[in-house]
């Protein structure tokens, strides 16, 4: 039996057994080669009784995911660099950042956050271990450390006289299979009145919206509230504040400082305490059945693609996005059934999408394709991506959503007009 990689605690709840699928940005290139070397690991989340911590009971290790060719770029979202503007526009006027202040964030990727505090004038440095990623940064001015975060990296930082007005740390507090080493190293940079803030994927839509999609290997952890507060206060990190957030189909931010830091505790906060208990998030039943919700989206989406296949429908997707890749595994299809998928990074293009080895392609090139439905498969971009493929309209082609909420699990729309 396994042990929750914070507490140690037994673990036998499971809350799905998503079967054995490759790592999710493991894009391949288009050889018989590429294809044989192709691994899989197993993609099982359980839950810990303890902490309430969700987490994959088998670790990929860090370093076979995000090495110096891991592809993902967090720039190429549009919405995601105008979330990333707001958040430095409220940062440096909550917390008065100017020139004698220092950002630094955790999983800086290719600077799409602390150019904004560039901009400002506001002194950056960025902490990232994909080496591409990073180097993209530093064309952009933003300097950059290529490194894993943790307690070690974070005393190495503080002994060079780093010390951080504000640290964020969005969307990478899941992705760290250490999770108790990871958060050790913020207070050893972050300076007496300094703020942390973590962005993450909030547990509570994942459950109520069956995000099961969100789930694959990077994603070692699954967060709320509730075990997010344990894990920050066991390195000396009291959170004060939290605000719910429209990104990743439903986040949270929370605002965490040291312990005799003066930042007060917000009505905010206590508010969402009790939502999460009122949800149950701190019992056992909020977890079970989770699976037979999963089946019948997936149940759904395969009668759609036999219907569409019967109809003669040219059915292609957009999106070469992680959610997706554990989600048209877990359903078991491949290029019979979906043609390509459109992505607008050039580092996508031209391979495979892992385990479906589905071709990937630009959006020009899908829309050449002239395809009668296009699956959105990162649906919390579904409107951004919708109005940039508008043009799919023009000969009929209608997109496509997998929806919990909606009766046949399939959601299809037209193009924006």
């Amino acid at each position: 039996m396994s042990t929750c990689r914070f507490c140690g605690a037994q673990l036998s709840l499971c809350l799905v057994d998503l079967g054995e699928t490759p790592l999710a940005n493991s894009y391949l290139e288009p050889t018989t080669e590429a294809i044989a070397a192709e691994r899989r690991f197993p993609l099982k989340a359980m839950v810990c009784e303890r902490t309430w911590l969700v987490q994959l009971e088998h670790a990929v290790p860090a370093d076979a995911i995000f090495d110096h060719d891991y592809a993902y770029l967090s720039s190429y979202s549009e919405s995601w660099v105008a979330h990333a503007k707001r958040y430095a526009d409220a940062m440096i006027e909550r917390f008065d950042l100017g020139a004698e202040s220092l950002v630094v964030e955790i999983a800086s990727n290719d600077g799409y956050l602390l150019q904004h505090f560039h901009a400002a004038g506001v002194p950056v440095l960025g902490v990232e271990p994909a080496g591409y990623a990073a180097s993209v940064a530093e064309e952009k001015g933003i300097p950059s450390r290529v490194m894993f975060f943790n307690a070690d990296a974070a005393e190495d930082l503080a002994s060079e006289g780093f010390q951080a007005d504000l640290m964020a740390a969005n969307n990478v507090l899941a992705h760290v299979p250490d999770i108790s080493g990871f958060v050790a190293g913020f207070p050893k940079i972050l300076a007496p009145e300094g703020v942390a803030t973590f962005e993450f994927p909030h547990l509570a839509n994942l459950l109520s919206q069956v995000q099961f999609d969100t789930i694959y290997h990077e994603h070692y952890s699954y967060l709320s509230l509730l075990a997010v507060e344990t894990v920050l206060q066991s390195a000396g990190l009291r959170v004060f504040d939290v605000e719910k957030l429209p990104t990743h189909g439903g986040s949270l931010r929370v605002f965490a400082c040291h312990q005799a830091a003066s930042h007060q505790a917000t009505k905010a906060l206590e508010a969402l305490r009790d939502e999460e208990m009122t949800a149950g998030l701190g019992s056992a039943e909020a977890y079970r059945g989770f699976t037979s919700r999963v089946d019948h989206l997936r149940d759904g989406f395969l009668r759609f693609l036999r219907d569409a296949k019967a109809d003669g429908l040219k059915v292609v997707a957009y999106g070469a996005a992680a959610k997706g890749n554990t989600f048209l595994n877990y359903c078991g299809v491949g290029a019979d059934d979906i043609l390509a998928v459109a992505d607008r990074n050039p580092e996508k293009q031209n391979r495979l999408l892992p385990g479906s080895h589905i071709p990937i392609v630009s959006p020009e090139a899908l829309l050449e394709m002239k395809p009668d439905r296009v699956v959105i498969l990162p649906w919390n971009l579904r409107d951004e991506i919708a109005r940039q493929m508008a043009a799919i309209g023009t000969h009929g082609g209608k997109f496509v959503t997998v929806d919990a909420a909606a009766e046949s699990s399939i959601t299809v729309f037209d193009p924006p007009a």
